[in-house]
């Protein structure tokens, strides 16, 4: 197992539909290029054995996207366990994001393989707001529990109306 991730459930409410969204991101670099369902994930990175959680889900959140998590008030909503024997602790938090604008960190990798050839890559190079369903199909099976403990934490604190 390698070290545990920390992430933020960025959620909003959509203008048409008065249904609530989420946000994910999809990995960056040729491996993911062509993947789509099933591919998405919150915003979430590494952190390290004496770094508190929550402040590493803050920095990979503006790592990832280019900028800072627009709610101050994040809900702790636990922890999963990804195949692969991945933590994952996350935070859900009420707001909203320019997805076509963000700017994300990068990361360095031999391509094609064998090339001798050093490319950069972005670590996320798309991101958007996803209805429940939507969100369902498009995000790595192990993250989908956190989608709905997000909801139903937001909701029972009263800062979400509906889901």
């Amino acid at each position: 197992m390698g070290a545990p991730s920390a992430g933020i459930v960025l959620v909003r409410t959509s203008v048409a539909s008065g249904l609530a969204e989420v946000l994910l991101v999809h990995p960056g670099g040729p491996f993911w290029a062509k993947k789509d369902d099933g591919a998405w994930s919150i915003p979430k990175g590494e952190f390290a054995s004496d770094e508190d959680p929550l402040t590493a889900a803050r920095r990979e959140f503006a790592e990832e996207l280019g900028s800072q998590c627009p709610d101050d008030d994040l809900i702790a909503i636990g922890e999963i366990v990804q195949a692969g024997r991945k933590h994952v602790h996350a935070w859900a938090g009420l707001g909203s994001i320019d997805t076509t604008q963000i700017v994300s960190n990068t990361f360095e990798m031999i391509w094609p393989p064998r090339s001798g050839l050093l490319q950069r890559f972005p670590e996320v190079d798309r991101a958007g707001f996803f209805s429940l369903e939507d969100a369902h199909a498009k995000i790595i099976d192990g993250q989908w529990p956190l989608l709905d403990r997000a909801l139903r934490a937001l909701t029972s604190f009263g800062r979400l109306a509906a889901y």
